[in-house]
């Protein structure tokens, strides 16, 4: 991890994701610049909570792990999206896990200063409250996709999440096969199946296999398979 202090480079993004009115002038000078490499921990589930970021470009990956050390991801995210919201309201320590799927940029602030110069900015207030109803929201979607679509829909928008990353043009991600226990609780099946819908895919030639990697070949046929990406 790398934090920067620039400006320009934030008022730049506050711009074009259009938050100015959420950072005043009182906070903006808190506000830092954080570049996280491909792989590299953003926060750590049960570690305590210090910093609200907000994401500007990059890819995401949030997931839990259980007592017995079973992980579980739940979603990925690309711009906009905020991590620390709900540690922030609640006063906890973090929930989630976040890893960044691809090279990441978030503008962070520490808790300490929000609660000093932000705590009754009512723009900033409004702007955590779509977030939180956003990301309810989207949980209950995508619990509702899952029950609604078949095994094949589901992996397949669950490997153009894995895999691409519309922000970071460069990016060409994979699957290991190591992760496909993961992958299948996710999606809501069995590793058994996923190892049988793999085979079709890698038959129909939308992806190619070996024992370490997953890497998508025909990424048009994979979304027009999966349609609607309910993983992002």
């Amino acid at each position: 991890m790398k934090e920067k202090q620039d400006s320009d480079k934030i008022d730049r993004y506050l711009q074009e994701l259009q938050l100015e009115a959420v950072f005043n002038d009182s906070i903006k000078p808190y506000l830092s610049l954080y570049r996280f490499e491909q792989g590299e921990p953003i926060c750590t589930q049960g570690e305590p909570s210090q910093y609200l970021y907000v994401l500007v470009k990059g890819k995401i990956k949030i997931y839990t792990t259980s007592a017995e050390g079973r992980t579980l991801v739940i979603s990925f995210k690309t711009p906009l999206e905020v991590i620390g919201d709900i540690e922030y309201i609640r006063s906890i320590d973090i929930i989630n896990t976040v890893e960044a799927v691809s090279a990441v940029t978030m503008i962070g602030v520490p808790y300490r200063e929000l609660k000093k110069h932000s705590s009754d900015h009512a723009p900033f207030l409004q702007f955590l409250l779509e977030i939180i109803t956003q990301k309810f929201f989207i949980k209950s979607h995508s619990m509702s996709f899952n029950l609604m679509h078949p095994v094949e829909v589901r992996l397949a928008s669950y490997l153009l999440s894995v895999s691409f990353d519309e922000t970071d043009a460069m990016f060409k991600g994979h699957l290991r096969a190591s992760g496909l226990k993961d992958a299948a609780n996710l999606i809501g099946t069995s590793y058994r199946h996923i190892n049988r819908v793999l085979q079709k895919f890698c038959a129909e030639g939308l992806i190619e296999r070996n024992r370490e990697l997953i890497i998508v070949k025909d990424r048009n046929g994979l979304s027009t398979l999966a349609g609607e990406n309910m993983y992002e």
